[in-house]
């Protein structure tokens, strides 16, 4: 019987992500999004690392869903030559920075954190743009982690967004193996070698060979 996931977010393209996680482990595992998410009171992220933050979102998560297992993650980007920047502040760099360019409001948290991003990166020499895609994964049962997954993804930042597809800093993260940018390739070319999908791959390592016999 395939162990369930109830995944905490609201994301879509975080959900997009395990639904094809769902299809690559397909008879081990089932992800179900956590029922009333929307009337949950989100914890606060203001944890100094991707692991912090993922452990409290996961423990806080699984006290509404008894006896099931809930999977929270925190994720971002880091970028040398910035010192790590955006990283745990990934989804709020530009509300942070009080970057609000004028795009007619037609722009989104995800645009404004791109043209940030654009702008700090102006002049930073080709060879001197590496990054790397982060994510922690948790998973808790009754308010208590059982375990965490740690993934990883290197890139380059590009001077211009390329492609229509993938969420967040994804149009500017180049995967120099593929030639291509996140935002390019498809959700079955992302999972293997995503943030994301290391760090499941991870988790999953931790709990499916027991059968949860310790859980």
């Amino acid at each position: 019987m395939p162990l369930t996931l109830h995944v905490a977010t609201t994301n879509p393209g975080k959900l997009r992500d395990f639904a094809t996680a769902a299809e690559q482990h397909a008879g081990e595992v089932e992800f179900l999004s956590l029922r009333g998410m929307e009337d949950i009171e989100p914890p606060p992220e203001n944890g100094a690392t991707f692991e912090e933050n993922a452990r409290s979102k996961a423990i806080e998560y699984s006290r509404h869903a008894p006896g099931c297992i809930v999977l929270a993650d925190d994720s971002g980007l880091e970028v040398d030559a910035l010192h790590g920047a955006p990283g745990v502040r990934s989804a709020r760099y530009a509300a942070d920075a009080g970057f609000a360019p004028d795009l007619l409001g037609t722009e989104t948290d995800d645009t404004r954190n791109n043209l940030l991003l654009l702008k700090n990166m102006s002049g930073v020499a080709k060879d001197q743009r590496g990054a790397r895609y982060r994510c922690v994964l948790a998973a808790a049962r009754d308010g208590e982690c059982i375990a965490v997954g740690d993934g990883a993804v290197e890139g380059t930042i590009l001077d211009a967004p390329r492609g229509r597809g993938g969420f967040g800093y994804d149009p500017l993260f180049y995967l120099p193996e593929l030639g291509q940018t996140m935002a390019e390739i498809s959700l079955e070319q992302k999972h293997p070698i995503s943030h994301r999908g290391n760090a499941l791959r991870s988790l999953l390592a931790q709990i499916i060979p027991s059968n949860l016999e310790a859980l």
